[in-house]
């Protein structure tokens, strides 16, 4: 039988709509339940089908099979522990205040669903991502303090190629888990590279410097940002965003994500 991936459901209930509104939006709901007996909606990613009451596009399996961040970690930037010093923290600035991830990426189902949300326009996926993201154990300084979230932006024009920014979609969902406002307060002054494909040290220069903040120090002054993006790897881009919000005026600053890329010596 033929299947369709999970899509998005319309909201039957709500008062604001009249007499029409509502008869056509209960139309097409009806229209999408027919579907749903006639072609079974599947997980975006393993094609697994789905509840017709389940309203998700990311299976329970799916999630499950997610390669957790080991324990136990560095209580700063979350880490897996090693012996002696955490080589990791050595890439934060002194002004980042803790670092938390879900998962590692590339690779499996962690890499598929990044690479679903940022190219194939599964903007869905940023709701079980941010869920995911809002349940990430911070040290409690950090919860009782953070009160505001940035995304890292795009560059304009990979913002118009794609037609939303996925970091920006990830923080809103997860303000709302946090009760957290989100400010857009920072733009890159310039295009950069894609990090992908460069070496750690062509990472530092190709974003050094490529970011400004858009608010007064007023608003920044004495915060705790968290900064959120859907992956890390060296650290170059949060560190380069995280240093112009620090000189905007942030007391302190702490990254969230979903993806985390191993470092050499990591276990796979």
């Amino acid at each position: 039988m033929a299947q369709r991936r999970a899509e998005s459901r319309s909201d039957v209930g709500s008062p604001a709509l009249g007499l029409f509104d509502r008869f056509a939006t209960w139309a097409a709901s009806a229209r999408v339940s027919a579907l749903d007996l006639l072609v079974p909606r599947t997980c975006v990613c393993c094609d697994v089908p789905l509840d017709a009451l389940d309203h998700r596009v990311l299976c329970r399996l799916c999630i499950q099979r997610l390669p957790r961040m080991p324990s136990p970690h560095c209580n700063r930037c979350g880490h897996p522990r090693t012996t002696g010093s955490c080589r990791w923290c050595e890439l934060l600035p002194a002004f980042v205040r803790a670092v938390r991830s879900v998962c590692w990426v590339p690779g499996g189902t962690a890499g598929e669903i990044v690479h679903k949300l940022k190219y194939s326009g599964w903007t869905a996926l940023a709701a079980p991502m941010a869920e995911q993201m809002a349940r990430l154990n911070f040290p409690m300084d950090v919860v009782e303090e953070r009160d505001m979230l940035v995304p890292v932006p795009l560059a304009p024009s990979r913002a118009r190629e794609r037609g939303y920014n996925q970091s920006e979609l990830l923080a809103r969902l997860l303000g709302a888990h946090w009760n957290v406002g989100v400010v857009e307060a920072l733009v890159r002054r310039r295009a950069t590279e894609t990090q992908t494909r460069l070496a750690p040290g062509d990472r530092l220069r190709n974003v050094s410097g490529a970011f400004t903040t858009v608010i007064g120090g007023r608003d920044l002054a004495g915060r705790h940002v968290v900064l959120v993006d859907d992956v890390i790897t060296t650290a170059a881009t949060l560190n380069a965003c995280a240093k112009a919000l620090h000189e905007g005026g942030a007391r302190i600053i702490s990254y969230v994500t979903f993806g985390r890329a191993r470092a050499a010596g990591d276990v796979p």
